[in-house]
This record gives C-alpha cells, sequence and structure tokens, in this order.
C-alpha cells in the first residue's frame, strides 16, 4: 500500500484520540497472563505488535477476550502455561520475544520463539546473557538471533549490571527474577522507561526501585489489576511535530502517558522553541495528561547518550524536524536506533537524501544544519512503523508530492494513522 502526501494549509485538531501506550499494551497483556485471577486492560493497542503477544499468550494457553474498551486476561497464576504445539509467532515484535523470553525462562515447559525476517535480524544475546546467568537453557540460532528455543528451568537470583540502557532487556530481567530463587538486583543503566516497574506494584509485586538499583525477591505471584492504558507519548509525537512545522497550526491532545521516562521529546523540543505545554491530571501509576502545541519557529538542538532513552522511538522524527531549524543539530549516543526493525540511523539519511537535504551520519547518530527545503520523493520504509510515519511528516512540509512505500507498516503501532492524518489535514486548493 501507498500513501501520497501532500503539502496542508494547515494542521489543527482537537478531538483526535491517540491510539493506547504500545509498551504498557504489552505489559499489562503479559502480567494479567502470569497473575492469579482475571485482570482487566482498558484501551489496549490494537496495533500488530501488541496482537502478537496476544497470539503467543493464548498459544500457551491464556484466555483473553474483549469486551468493549476492556480486554480480559484470565491469568494462569500458579498451575503455569500449558506447552505449545507450535512454534510462537513474534511478528515483528522485538518487545514480545525479548519479554516472554523472560517470562519462560523460570516456567516448566519447552516454546521455539520466531518472527518475521526483520525481527530474525535483531539482536537476542543481550537478555540471552542475564538469562542464562540465572540458569535458563536458551538456544539461540547463530548464538545471537531468533528462531530461539526456551526450556524452563529453574532460576537463581542475581546481581547484574545493565549495561545498555533497554526497558526490554530490564523487564526480562525482573520477570524471570520473579520465578527465581533468592533476590536479583539490577544495576547500571536502568534509567530506561519505567513501565514494568509501575504496574508491578499494581499486580501486589515485591520490588524496590532507589537510587539506581531494582530489586526484586524471588518467588512471586501476581495478582490479577486494573490496568489503565494512557495514549502513547511517542505516537503523539508525530502530530505534535506536525502541528509544530505547520504554519497557522494548533493542537490539543489529551489522555497522554506524561511519564518522565518517556517525555524526553517534549523536553527537547522545547529547547528547539517548541510552544508546547502539558498538564497532568492523574498522577499515579502512570502520570496522564493533556498537550498544546502551536506552530514555532525552531533553533538547532543537541541530544547526548544521558537522554537517549527517553526519546528512542522519536528520533527519526527529530532528524525531520531538524531539517527545518534554524542552526546546527547533533544527536549522539544513539546507536541503538542501528538494531531496530531497520538501521534507522541509515534510514533516516537514506530518505532525508532523497528529498534533497544533507545529512552527516555518525555510527550513534547525525548532524544536521538546517533550515533545508525538503522535496517530495518517494519514502523507503524499510517495514519500520517510526521511518514510515516520520517521513509523512516530512511529506507535509516538503514541495510537492511525497509516497511513502510500504505504508501499511504503520499499523505495527498505529493502525488509523493514514485516515487520522487525513482528518488532521486540509489541502491546498
Amino acid at each position: 500500500m501507498k500513501e501520497i502526501i501532500k503539502r496542508p494549509q494547515s494542521f489543527v485538531g482537537s478531538s483526535i484520540l491517540i491510539p493506547g501506550d504500545k509498551s504498557i499494551s504489552h505489559r499489562g497483556l503479559i502480567l494479567g497472563a502470569i497473575a492469579q485471577g482475571l485482570t482487566e486492560v482498558v484501551d489496549i493497542l490494537e496495533g500488530e505488535d501488541v496482537q502478537s503477544t496476544g497470539k503467543c499468550l493464548r498459544a500457551l494457553g491464556v484466555k483473553i477476550w474483549k469486551e468493549g474498551r476492556s480486554t480480559w486476561i484470565e491469568g494462569v497464576g500458579r498451575k503455569g502455561f500449558q506447552t505449545p504445539t507450535e512454534n510462537l509467532d513474534c511478528g515483528n515484535s522485538g518487545t514480545t520475544m525479548r519479554v516472554m523470553m523472560g517470562v519462560l525462562a523460570g516456567s516448566t515447559i519447552e516454546a521455539t520463539l520466531f518472527g518475521d525476517a526483520s525481527l530474525s535480524k535483531r539482536p537476542m544475546k543481550r537478555v540471552c546473557g542475564p538469562l542464562r546467568e540465572m540458569g535458563a537453557e536458551i538456544i539461540l540460532t547463530n548464538e545471537n538471533f531468533s528462531p530461539l528455543t526456551i526450556k524452563g528451568s529453574a532460576l537463581q537470583g542475581i546481581n547484574y549490571e545493565l549495561k545498555i540502557a533497554s526497558a526490554q532487556i530490564k523487564t526480562a530481567i525482573i520477570l524471570a527474577a520473579l520465578q527465581a530463587k533468592g533476590t536479583t538486583t539490577i544495576f547500571g543503566e536502568v534509567g530506561s522507561r519505567d513501565h514494568t516497574e509501575r504496574l508491578l506494584e499494581s499486580f501486589q509485586a515485591n520490588i524496590k526501585v532507589s537510587s539506581g538499583e531494582i530489586h526484586i525477591p524471588g518467588s512471586q505471584y501476581l495478582k490479577a489489576a486494573k490496568v489503565i492504558v494512557p495514549s502513547d507519548p511517542s505516537t503523539a509525537a508525530f502530530w505534535i511535530a506536525a502541528a509544530a512545522l505547520i504554519p497557522n497550526s494548533q493542537l490539543e491532545l489529551q489522555n497522554i502517558s506524561l511519564n518522565p521516562t518517556r517525555t524526553g521529546f517534549i523536553e527537547v523540543i522545547k529547547r528547539a522553541g517548541v510552544k508546547i505545554e502539558t498538564k497532568t491530571h492523574i498522577q499515579n501509576p502512570e502520570p496522564i495528561g493533556k498537550v498544546r502545541v502551536q506552530h514555532s519557529l525552531l533553533k538547532g538542538f543537541t541530544i547526548e547518550k544521558d537522554e537517549v532513552p527517553s526519546l528512542i522511538d522519536e528520533i527519526p522524527l527529530l532528524a525531520v524536524l531538524a531539517t527545518q531549524c534554524e542552526g546546527t543539530t547533533v544527536i549522539s549516543g544513539a546507536e541503538e536506533l542501528r538494531v531496530k526493525e531497520s538501521d534507522r540511523i541509515e534510514a533516516v539519511a537514506t530518505n532525508l537524501r532523497s528529498m534533497g537535504a544533507v545529512i552527516e551520519t555518525y555510527p550513534d547518530g547525525f548532524k544536521i544544519v538546517g533550515p533545508q527545503t525538503l522535496k517530495g520523493a518517494t519514502i523507503k520504509t524499510f517495514h519500520d512503523h517510526r521511518i514510515a510515519m516520520a517521513f509523512s511528516v516530512a511529506g507535509l512540509v516538503a514541495d510537492g508530492e511525497t509516497i511513502i512505500e510500504d505504508a501499511q507498516c504503520a499499523a505495527v503501532s498505529y493502525p488509523d494513522f493514514y485516515l487520522d492524518l487525513k482528518k488532521l489535514t486540509k489541502e491546498n486548493p
């Protein structure tokens, strides 16, 4: 499927409902599946990645059904998962595969996980390493990739220094630790998104987070909970950027997650001169509120390694934004972009250059000097939803038509992205 994007007259909206947060949706399903009792997850994301998690859990004997806005999960609790009759298809979802590795590591069953061509190229040894230290039996393809097989084992708590700021790795260790004997302590790069830690308190888990360390006593069983899924700030970012870039635009979005581990994008664009306001209405377990933004004159900005975990998904979009900023933008410390759904540094560079922009790339980021005039072009998405959506925003400020190839890949996190784009824009007469 292709989508054609043109420069609109304006970008105005106050009624768009941003889909539920992808990270919290995954975790609500998984925690509900291992808990004792009936868990309700409200406003779950219906994207393909979250559906992959649901399919894997159903294959393990978990009953999941939907009624209106609520998704219900009948947790397996102490009885544990059933041995699947087929391999578990994680689709394009790295979160599904990596977090399920932690869930299955201490189970009583054996299962094989696989994914699509993109997921099969993404590194899994980084998750496998700490789980093996705990006693997990995991067989990887070429000692780093999927398909991978997990044989449930008795686990032992460990002290582990996390050297990559990855919420997926952190969550896999935490969920394995719940099943282990003894206490697990995680330290090091633990400042990535903290939805797992917050949600576990709702599921009555014993977990302590303090001064750069996470302590998880083992041999725990969760109790069912109700999870309210706020709107995804990484998804809202596309419309926020569009409103900032397009003259005469203003936008108000409700029910957005304002978790401090997810608001790095907002903090950075404030430095870039974007007129944006946030107001928090709910504090626990997830800060939730509204965001207002309007067209702004922009200036270059700098992002360094310590900020990257809070905005890793938004960096392709920030690259597009940088082309319209006055001055130099430098993003560094983002080498994780190389091993996402695509090599996002190269994907960004390839597509910006096709639009006539100049960008200098590095192993861990890039430099852009603006403002630059973008020209409509045919965009290669590399089957990556973030690239598709970021360059759809680029098309809104480019001269001429921009064609997004393989546009349906946006459904991974935002099934109605192009429908909402049409609602929010009015084409030039």
